[in-house]
């Protein structure tokens, strides 16, 4: 391994042999930016940690845990892929075979599979939730199990941004007497050692890093502020801002609330070595244990199931089934069927089997202008590189 220099910019780390070019992207990158900046970038390729670098403000390090936002979904649909392996979950039934309340308001004929690709019409309530049934994955599922769609199931799909964890959370609590963050925690984090908590215990609460809010030029100011939606849209509705308490996205992860809850859209709470180990743990033999998945059910789950027009974002988005088809969605240079979720403050997480790489990257500061930040495609590309010329 090489070992990096401290610099100015408090760059650590150390990356494989054959990856050093990884390790010179990531110091130009951080070189330009804010002088506050604070992130980490981690990778496997079939199962061996090839990078690990991060850049530092006061108190942080590789061990420092950062709010990750939607990431935190590919988590929650890494427990419903293993319990459909195993036959306790099957995708083509319907939702109502394993929770009966669903069928209110016309949704009784939606599969799993439908609700997994992000196609239930289900974004939110007519009324939104309160800061305290955000944090509650149960009371998000019983509100929606009432909620008429805001489009016909299955005929189109939308995000469904902070509610999707909560739905098919419920699905695995039907099936299995569990809460998702329970089998998560037993089956995920706990044999692999992961620094990425579904519900953060009060333990580890001192290596949280809290959020930072975007800070934007005057520029991105403008071009925020000319897309700013009407209250009532879908898109506001999706996000909960359509209430008398509007959520706050940006600073979410630093309500102690949802971080020791961890609601499955939002709530999950992780390092970037925490991102990648569980993304290499899904497709590589990792420290002598096999993978996660087997490769048809890697396949099935990063398969493009949700392509175009999303009806709540409007612009072009794909799912597979409950992960980003990360290919199309943000990297085409990975391989097909490459799967996983960005988050809306700019972090990012994915698996590409076919080059069996696992790549986690975090930040501090939400990024403009929200989802995986714009050094992801410049940080993946060098990482994807660097494992292809192995």
């Amino acid at each position: 391994m090489t070992r990096l220099h401290r610099t100015a910019k408090e760059i650590h780390g150390t990356v494989a042999d054959g990856y050093e070019a990884v390790r010179e992207e990531f110091a130009a990158f951080v070189a330009e930016e804010q002088p506050d900046y604070e992130g980490q970038l981690c990778a496997y390729v079939h199962g061996r940690q090839v990078v690990d670098l991060w850049a530092a403000g006061d108190g942080a390090g590789p061990e420092s845990l950062y709010g990750v936002y939607s990431s935190t979904k590919g988590a929650a649909h890494l427990v419903v892929a293993l319990l459909v392996q195993e036959g306790t979950l099957e995708l083509d039934r319907k939702v109502t075979y394993y929770w009966p309340e669903f069928a209110a308001e016309g949704k009784g004929a939606l599969t799993l599979r439908e609700l997994l690709a992000h196609r239930a019409g289900v974004i939110g309530t007519d009324g939104g939730f309160s800061p305290q049934e955000l944090a509650d994955d149960r009371q998000i599922a019983e509100r929606l199990a009432d909620q008429r769609p805001f489009w016909r199931p299955g005929t189109a799909f939308g995000y469904h941004a902070l509610v999707i964890g909560a739905l098919t959370g419920e699905v695995v609590r039907r099936a299995t007497g569990r809460t998702l963050q329970e089998v998560y925690e037993e089956r995920v984090r706990v044999p692999y050692g992961l620094d990425f908590f579904l519900g953060l215990p009060a333990v580890h609460e001192p290596r949280f890093r809290t959020a930072q809010p975007m800070a934007p030029t005057a520029e991105q100011r403008a071009l925020l502020d000319s897309q700013t939606t009407g209250p009532h849209t879908l898109a506001a509705i999706a996000s909960n801002r359509h209430t008398a308490e509007p959520t706050d996205l940006e600073l979410l992860p630093n309500d102690p609330l949802i971080r020791a809850k961890g609601p499955a859209s939002v709530g999950g709470v992780a390092s970037a070595r925490g991102l990648a180990g569980m993304y290499a743990a899904a497709i590589s033999e990792v420290d002598g244990k096999a993978p996660l998945l087997k490769e048809d059910t890697a396949a099935e789950f990063g398969q493009l199931h949700s392509v175009g027009y999303d009806v709540v974002s409007r612009r072009h988005k794909s799912f597979g089934l409950g992960f980003q088809a990360t290919a199309d969605a943000w990297h085409p240079f990975l391989g097909a069927g490459a799967f996983g979720h960005a988050g809306a403050g700019g972090c990012q997480a994915f698996a590409d089997p076919r080059s069996g790489l696992a790549y986690g990257y975090t930040r501090r500061r939400f990024a403009f202008p929200g989802g995986a930040a714009p050094e992801n495609d410049r940080l993946a590309a060098a990482v994807h590189r660097a494992a292809l010329a192995e």
